[in-house]
């Protein structure tokens, strides 16, 4: 089961996370935190809800910041996680590349002749004789 996976009810979360369940409906309607839903519309807390919302308390208590900077700086958290799996994720191709380069290099070097000559930087004449 994955961190993401709702599974805890209202009271439950509310309770790991140390709130009232009003808190968590009042969180949820702000955008804050925004639980999964039952088949009958009923929230459903992950953990990683529940550590949010330990978060968001946190912030509000112990940082003194108001809702609305709470919600900024959950948003530009998430933003930061999503340019870091972007980064990797182009990282990875990069890689990729660098590897298919130099498969395209090994290749090409093998198929080189090894009995010709590079000449380079040199003049190169052409002599044709004339014809009468």
């Amino acid at each position: 089961m994955s961190d993401d996976t709702p599974v805890f009810v209202i009271s439950v979360a509310a309770e790991l996370s140390g709130m009232h369940p009003q808190t968590l409906r009042q969180y949820d309607r702000l955008g804050l935190v925004t639980p999964g839903r039952s088949g009958g519309g009923g929230r459903r807390y992950s953990s990683r809800d529940v550590e949010l919302l330990r978060e968001v308390q946190r912030l509000s208590q112990e940082e003194g910041v108001n809702l609305a900077g709470i919600k900024r700086v959950i948003e530009l958290e998430n933003q930061v996680e999503a340019l870091q799996a972007r980064l990797q994720e182009l990282g990875e191709q990069l890689a990729a590349t660098e590897a298919a380069l130099g498969r395209a290099h090994s290749t090409a070097m093998a198929s080189l002749r090894r009995d010709l000559v590079p000449v380079r930087d040199s003049a190169i004449v052409v002599w044709k004789p004339q014809q009468r």
